[in-house]
């Protein structure tokens, strides 16, 4: 039906780019029927979605890492657009683990030039370390791979987000259906960000799905797959729990610190980051906190099962998950209407208008190396090869009052003090106290925490005396060999860069 009064009206504004109503369907043609409306995202193969997301030669691709070493999507998607001829692309993921050594060959091919990621493990890492790249790979914070985003760096062309379930509109979640990972807090901010958003959903739920992590109004394409996750490998490697007697003995005097550090009082916020020692702190503040009396007022970031726990037991009030370390942690965030899913933009991201990891107290962080001005690489091993990643560890230590560095004062016959790290993640001056075992350092900046410590009893030594006795027992490390290629650009939280990651020899 044409209105002659809106044809005229529109004729006499002709510069002024107005339409005469011409029909419902006219120009939104999937409201035409039930099917067109209800189903349009939905696509039978995920060939299909790739075709019409309108992926091209050179774009980027995104993918989230809430599965860790269980994550199957990201392999299966680059598979396929390997298959398909897709050259050149960018990946974006906000993690690589060792599950995905798989990339080393399309990396070779050519499928994949350049990679932005929170960092990286295993083969791939290692392959990488040796000069497999052209380009170096971009290392960034999960808080400054948002600021990456947001500033314009990083954009993110097509996210390809693996969720447990979904409803043909795209509402979707990772805490119903089979494989759980828990919060979706990385692929919230590749959801509200990326040009295109194509869900691999492994099982399709009646609409309206909820909660809905991933909101309808985010997705355009929606692909039915057989398993996006294997949900009992995310509590595997770094955020593995420990017995082991030396890291449990890390975590103790990582619990004295913070005991008697000032900010264990009543409402103080914590969060403990991945890595045995740190994790394991939990156990050891427990009987503290009911000793004292006090509660904490939330825990943030990677949420643990020991963290549930003591916020099951009334000792913590309220658990903000950006990632969630078990399937323990998984549960809870389904059930627990304490328990919060927040996006890492929510989380970290320096250049927001209000992040959590501003309003922490105390932090627990691991290192593979602290050097004696404290700065601290999570990145290369002793050997100088890539395997280990940023994650939110420069963001929270910028953030919290008291960051907490907990490490062995010699790993595998190699010292973790050292005179100079090998790569700089997160500067030193944002460190307050390196726990090992065999003492604990404070830094210069902070001598009244020295001293509150010290008054307690506790092995207060110098960084350097630390130092000393790590050389003592080990001797000085052969240096390490590498060439003048650059294979990594450590990118910090606001986007410059504090170090680079030279290729190893041999």
């Amino acid at each position: 039906m044409t209105n002659p009064n809106t044809r005229r009206f529109a004729e006499s504004l002709r510069d002024a780019a107005l339409e005469p109503f011409s029909g419902v369907a006219a120009r939104i043609a999937h409201v035409a029927t039930a099917e067109t409306r209800h189903e349009r995202k939905l696509c039978k193969t995920l060939e299909d979605a790739i075709r019409a997301s309108g992926l091209k030669d050179g774009m980027t691709i995104s993918f989230h890492h809430g599965f860790r070493e269980g994550d199957k999507t990201i392999n299966l998607v680059v598979a396929k657009l390997a298959e398909m001829g897709f050259r050149d692309l960018t990946l974006a993921p906000s993690s690589l683990l060792s599950c995905n050594f798989p990339l080393i060959e399309h990396i070779r091919s050519g499928v994949i030039r350049r990679i932005y990621t929170s960092g990286m493990r295993g083969k791939l890492a290692d392959a990488i370390s040796h000069g497999l790249m052209d380009t170096p790979v971009h290392i960034h914070s999960h808080g400054g791979r948002v600021h990456l985003m947001d500033r314009g760096e990083l954009k993110i062309d097509v996210a390809f987000l693996g969720v447990s379930t979904a409803d043909a509109f795209g509402n979707a979640n990772a805490v119903s259906g089979l494989s759980r990972c828990g919060s979706l807090g990385y692929a919230m901010v590749d959801a509200a960000r990326a040009a295109k958003v194509v869900l691999l959903a492994e099982t399709l739920v009646p609409y309206p799905n909820a909660p809905a992590s991933i909101r309808q109004d985010q997705v355009d394409l929606v692909v039915q797959v057989d398993q996006i996750g294997d949900p009992t490998k995310i509590s595997v490697g770094a955020v593995r729990m420990t017995s082991n007697p030396r890291e449990l003995l890390i975590s103790r005097f990582a619990a004295d610190v913070v005991e008697h550090s000032g900010y264990f009082e009543e409402g103080f916020s914590l969060q403990t980051g991945s890595g045995a020692s740190a994790t394991a702190v939990t156990r050891f503040l427990e009987h503290r906190m009911v000793r004292k009396g006090i509660k904490a007022s939330f825990a943030l970031g990677g949420i643990t099962g020991s963290i549930v726990e003591l916020h099951q037991k009334g000792l913590i009030g309220k658990l903000y998950d950006t990632q969630s370390f078990d399937a323990q942690a998984a549960e809870s965030l389904r059930v627990n209407p304490g328990h919060y899913e927040i996006s890492t933009h929510t989380y970290a991201n320096p250049t927001s208008k209000g992040a959590y990891s501003d309003w922490v107290d105390v932090v627990i962080l691991s290192a593979l190396e602290i050097d004696l001005d404290f700065n601290v690489n999570v990145i290369t091993g002793s050997d100088g090869v890539m395997r280990g990643a940023s994650g939110g560890h420069s963001d929270v230590a910028a953030g919290a009052n008291l960051p907490i560095v907990v490490a062995p004062l010699i790993r595998s016959r190699i010292p973790t003090v050292v005179e100079h790290v090998t790569t700089v993640v997160t500067p030193g001056e944002t460190i307050g106290v390196l726990v090992t075992d065999h003492g604990i350092a404070v830094n210069p900046k902070r001598p009244e925490l020295a001293q509150r410590l010290k008054d307690a009893g506790l092995p207060v030594f110098a960084i350097e005396e630390l130092y000393q006795r790590s050389l003592s027992l080990t001797g000085a490390p052969q240096p390490i060999e590498f060439l003048d290629k650059i294979v990594g650009v450590i990118r910090y939280r606001d986007g410059s860069v504090v170090d680079v990651v030279r290729q190893v020899a041999g």
